[in-house]
């Protein structure tokens, strides 16, 4: 029997990219999307990548929170969280956007020009923009005159909330201030909507949010920003991170027509009345098989930095797969849209190969790594703590050598001294740091 390359592409997922990411399969660019991506792709220097989950993630947002695909007792929007990598300033990432926000407006005008905002500072300032009405209760004359409470606030009707932040490296620095709140308000708009802070002087809630964000970051910037803890507390795993770049020169820009144009958005538009009506999608029989047989690499849980980003993968490629499906006025899920998802996905953790390779998230057996892999002869112990000005605790060398020789990024030799043996320490032949 031939087999399934959906299938062996998740089977067989190599090691740790040493280079850029391969570009997505043609199975990403399938229906609408595809055609949006083909169309602007010859007038403009943005990456295809940046176009194709810029436009989803916009679609998603303007759709709002009625279409959903429930797995077990979680439901799962058509919100999406991406951030897109570039290797320098130069990535035309702003470029991307610029394109893709066009057509958007095109196909609903109202969204783009109210509900796409900027500015994440803080868990109260995200809650504030899609906060519910306050109401108050009234004194005894009003309640006599039957009145029983006032309205205080109005509150924001439409819930839909698409964050563009341009600068993404701005919410992650402020992310690591003491007490800021930013980080588990963002995990819970992914997951409910449902949003508040427990904390006396809270002045709002949201029920019901449908917050999308789109970030822009260079990578130089994301490895020197992203903590630790914003990787280990699932804020890092929320997101598809995509590596993007220039596509290509274009002195004079691009030649698109109005017409090729207005022909996208009125698709789009007939799109977007169906997604908002579409309820609970469901895969259909193909798609179940398909699903059944690359679920279990998709939920095989990987180590280190590169694994705790990941980790949330089936839930992200049902999320594009549901969009996939509502673009193509579908009422199931079926086997081209998580064909497409699915191929969105392993681009995305590709990306996360290259950008985090083989980082495991602990500051010091980060660096460890690195300082062995610049040392061919390897290090002993005192070399070690020579390296870091001793004033890393033994106890965390301990564990940073632990750790890396658990996942075979390095071995352990003993040296012979005329006294008691040594240990050296190598950085295996392997060993891929592409941070």
């Amino acid at each position: 029997m031939r087999a399934d390359p959906v299938v062996l592409a998740f089977q067989n997922p190599g090691v740790f990219a040493r280079e850029w990411p391969t570009p997505v399969a043609e199975a990403a660019l399938t229906g609408l999307a595809g055609d949006v991506v083909k169309t602007l792709m010859p007038h403009t220097e943005a990456d295809q990548h940046a176009i194709l989950v810029q436009f989803l993630a916009g679609f998603g947002s303007a759709v709002g929170n009625e279409p959903h695909f429930a797995v077990e007792a979680d439901r799962h929007g058509t919100n999406l969280f991406v951030v897109l990598v570039g290797k320098t300033a130069k990535g035309r990432k702003g470029t991307s956007w610029g394109q893709t926000r066009k057509l958007l407006e095109l196909a609903d005008e109202d969204w783009a020009l109210t509900r796409i905002q900027s500015g994440l500072s803080s868990g109260e300032g995200l809650i504030w923009a899609v906060r519910d009405a306050v109401r108050r209760p009234d004194g005894g004359r009003a309640r006599a005159e039957g009145r029983d409470e006032h309205m205080v606030d109005e509150g924001v009707a439409d819930k839909r909330l698409l964050v563009l932040e341009s600068e993404f490296a701005s919410p992650l620095c402020v992310m690591r201030r003491e007490g800021n709140t930013l980080s588990a308000i963002v995990r819970l708009a992914w997951e409910t909507g449902n949003l508040r802070v427990l904390t006396k002087n809270a002045q709002a809630v949201a029920t019901g949010a449908h917050i999308s964000i789109i970030g822009h970051i260079t990578q130089a910037e994301l490895n020197r920003h992203l903590g630790e803890t914003e990787a280990a507390n699932g804020f890092a795993n929320r997101f598809l991170w995509l590596c993007v770049k220039r596509s290509k020169v274009l002195p004079e820009g691009g030649s698109l027509q109005a017409d090729e144009l207005q022909w996208l958005a009125c698709r789009l538009r007939d799109a977007m009345k169906f997604a908002r009506n579409a309820g609970g999608l469901r895969r259909d029989d193909e798609a179940r098989e398909l699903w059944r047989t690359v679920y279990p690499a998709l939920s095989n849980g990987q180590t280190g930095l590169y694994g705790a980003i990941t980790s949330r993968s089936e839930a992200q490629v049902m999320r594009l797969a549901l969009i996939y499906a509502l673009l193509d006025q579908s009422a199931a899920i079926g086997r081209r849209h998580l064909e497409a998802a699915l191929a969105l996905w392993t681009y995305s953790d590709a990306s996360c190969r290259y950008i985090f390779g083989s980082a495991l998230g602990d500051p010091v057996a980060d660096a460890l790594l690195v300082a062995l892999r610049q040392q061919p002869d390897g290090m002993t112990r005192t070399q070690v703590r020579d390296y870091f000005g001793r004033h890393a605790r033994s106890a965390d060398l301990d564990r940073a050598l632990g750790l890396l020789r658990e996942h075979g990024l390095v071995t352990c030799q003993s040296v012979g001294t005329g006294g008691r043996p040594a240990e050296r320490w190598f950085a295996t032949q392997d060993a891929t740091y592409a941070r």
